[in-house]
């Protein structure tokens, strides 16, 4: 075997250099690319401002005991020191498998996943039906679809107030119960009724989001495909099975994930609809606010791991759905 020689380097051809160190790479970077350093400075300057400087002091009161009495605060021209002190891992501990934890955590938990899944799952199913009902050729499609986002596009506030107003005692829905001769249920105060509710108004502002996704899915699949499966002597259940399920299928797992993630940090509806009066309907999003906010003294420590524990619980279902997605495909593929 011949090996070629560089005489100027004395080295042998075909040799890769060694690999700069990682200061020297970064320089190097920074050198090529300094515009594009600077293009995303801004942003990462705000999400460090906004988003990671008070991640990493929630973190840091998770390791505490702090409440409203011994952090630091002013009254009048006094101002009080903090004697909160450090105590690690102690309330995730009492949180997760304290005296109380399945009154104050497992109990919340449990019900958060049962809101969660019904609710994206009203979502899908509603949302899907109404857009192939939208995707065909129908008189008066473009007036169909403003009146079916309105419960999107008014603010959420105005939605649930408007819900809390008609599920009152006296409100139009129990009115027209009765006027039936239909029992009225106790809509804001018996606690599988709170939750019913909960769940109907979130499903009334969360479906034309879904059905405006895919219903863009819908018009990105190739009508060639629904006239070759026609020939092929498909019906309309196969033609939906074969052809429109997987044309979605991109669409539908992205809208999945963001439905999950929102409706289980869905701190709007049930604040708005019960405020504090309702322990029993509280998701885990809603319980830490109580916590932190709702409640004297206020737990500053133990709503913070709280929110950790979100983060936590919502990165690792993120995780493993991406993976089951990923496995999936591959099998397709085969």
């Amino acid at each position: 075997m011949t090996v070629a020689i560089d005489r100027a380097t004395g080295k042998r051809r075909g040799d890769r250099a060694p690999r700069p160190g990682p200061f020297r790479r970064l320089r190097h970077g920074y050198q090529k690319h300094w515009y594009a350093y600077a293009m995303i400075a801004p942003v990462v300057i705000v999400l460090g401002v906004l988003v990671l400087y008070p991640l990493a002091y929630g973190l840091y009161l998770t390791l505490t005991d702090a409440d409203s009495l011994n952090t630091a605060r002013t009254i009048g021209v006094n101002h009080i020191d903090a004697t909160y002190k450090f105590i690690g891992l102690d309330n995730y501990a009492d949180i997760l498998w304290g005296d109380t934890a399945y009154d104050r955590f497992w109990s919340h938990f449990v019900w958060t996943v049962v809101w969660t899944a019904l609710c994206v799952t009203l979502h899908y199913t509603i949302g899907l039906g109404l857009a192939l009902l939208l995707n065909q050729k129908l008189r008066g499609r473009t007036f169909y679809r403003l009146v079916l986002i309105l419960p999107w596009a008014v603010p959420t506030f105005v939605t649930v107030f408007g819900w809390r107003f008609m599920l009152a005692d006296g409100g139009i829905i129990n009115s027209a119960l009765d006027a039936l001769h239909l029992p009225a249920p106790l809509w804001l105060e018996d606690t599988f009724w709170q939750r019913f509710a909960a769940i109907m108004v979130n499903t009334w502002c969360g479906v034309p989001f879904m059905m405006l996704s895919l219903l863009g899915g819908l018009q990105a699949i190739d009508t060639s495909l629904y006239e070759a499966s026609e020939m092929d002597g498909a019906n309309a259940w196969q033609r939906f099975r074969y052809v429109t399920l997987p044309g979605l299928r991109s669409v539908s797992s992205t809208v999945v994930l963001l439905g999950v993630i929102w409706t289980f940090n869905q701190f709007a509806i049930i604040f708005l609809l019960f405020g504090n009066t309702a322990p029993d309907a509280q998701i885990l999003v809603t319980w830490a606010y109580y916590l932190g906010f709702g409640q004297q003294p206020r737990d500053f420590a133990q709503s913070a791991a709280y929110g950790i524990l979100l983060l936590a619980i919502l990165i690792v279902f993120t995780s493993f759905y991406r993976r089951w997605l990923n496995r999936n495909d591959q099998q397709l593929a085969i």
